[in-house]
């Protein structure tokens, strides 16, 4: 599940600060991995690339605040964050026009939530990050090429369960839940279909997708649980399920079905992108029982390896093939790392 850690506002336009990165390549037999860096600090995170190959993320600075950035052309952009006495900011999505969302943490001496979560979505644009204003627990996870932002918010902006929403044009449509007493959007296409999870009326979490104003269960593989991280143009829809047996697998959902993808070897595996070829990523436990990133396509799953550590994460895909994500070093650190095949 994408960082659930809370938001930020400052009105004053953040200057983007351009980090030199020295690009360190890995392979893996199909697969070139590309080490992006970070902004100084021990660690960086890359969440979501668009059809232009700009990637966004989040990244450890030389003075150990976290901030949002964008990498594009070797280079590493620091978005800044929403601003306060704890500034701290993921980006979490971008489209093709180079909106980006995200989750910005604001705390200050005159902050009204500080009783309560304090997280806040936000979308950078032109040079500016700016609080979408959806009260004091917020965050925008993904964003389409129409500008709609989906992620999940407290009713009425108050702390406690959030729904999942949709904001387009200054206005936010709360999409309700399964039942039960809160949801999350993780996932829209171009076309404004939705998907996530929903506690139901069981007080279980489920899968949905949500179209035309109605928000469907999308069942599981069998287990109680299961997530949907995203959908593509063909309306397919990739995530995560429990099991009969237990452990949750990776799924792709089409024509009212769950399929199992399967595993790389290891019990767990969860799927967290689809393009519009229905080339899928995520990761799985490996039969020694490391946690690496895959690839599915054709009814296979591959592994796409690590930068020398024992763990790696693909966390999206675009058109174009190119993966995201990141990965432990040999150091032990854990890197943004971006994937292209061969």
């Amino acid at each position: 599940m994408k960082h659930k850690i809370f938001g930020v506002l400052a009105s004053t336009m953040i200057a983007a600060i351009l980090i030199s990165v020295q690009p360190v390549y890995a392979s893996t037999q199909q697969w070139s991995m590309i080490d992006l860096g970070t902004l100084g600090g021990s660690y960086s995170i890359a969440y979501a690339i668009n059809e232009n190959g700009q990637v966004v993320g989040e990244s450890e600075t030389a003075t150990g605040e976290v901030h949002a950035f964008l990498w594009e052309q070797g280079s590493m952009i620091d978005l800044g964050t929403l601003g306060g006495s704890f500034p701290f900011a993921y980006a979490l999505g971008i489209n093709d026009k180079e909106q980006i969302v995200g989750l910005g943490i604001y705390i200050s001496d005159s902050d009204p939530c500080l009783s309560e979560s304090t997280g806040r979505a936000f979308i950078w644009e032109n040079g500016t990050m700016k609080d979408l204003g959806l009260g004091c627990f917020s965050i925008a996870n993904n964003i389409n090429n129409r500008g709609q932002i989906i992620g999940e918010s407290s009713p009425g902006g108050e702390g406690g369960s959030g729904h999942a929403f949709i904001w387009e044009d200054g206005t936010k449509t709360d999409l309700g839940t399964l039942g039960g007493f809160s949801s999350t959007a993780f996932g829209i296409n171009n076309r404004g279909q939705i998907v996530g999870q929903s506690q139901t009326s069981s007080f279980l979490y489920h899968a949905f997708l949500w179209q035309k104003g109605k928000m469907t269960d999308l069942g599981t593989l069998g287990g109680f649980d299961s997530f949907a991280y995203a959908i593509n143009a063909n309306n397919q829809v990739v995530g995560s399920s429990a099991t009969t047996l237990g452990p949750s697998h990776a799924f792709v959902w089409q024509n009212g079905s769950m399929t199992d993808l399967g595993t790389l070897g290891g019990s767990y595996s969860s799927a967290r992108s689809i393009n519009d070829v229905k080339q899928i990523v995520g990761y799985s436990g490996t039969t020694s029982g490391q946690l690496h990133a895959f690839m599915w396509k054709n009814g296979r799953m591959s592994d796409l390896g690590t930068l020398g550590g024992p763990f790696s994460q693909a966390l999206d895909i675009n058109n174009h093939g190119k993966i995201v994500g990141y990965s432990q070093t040999s150091s032990g650190e854990n890197h943004a790392v971006l994937w292209i095949e061969k």
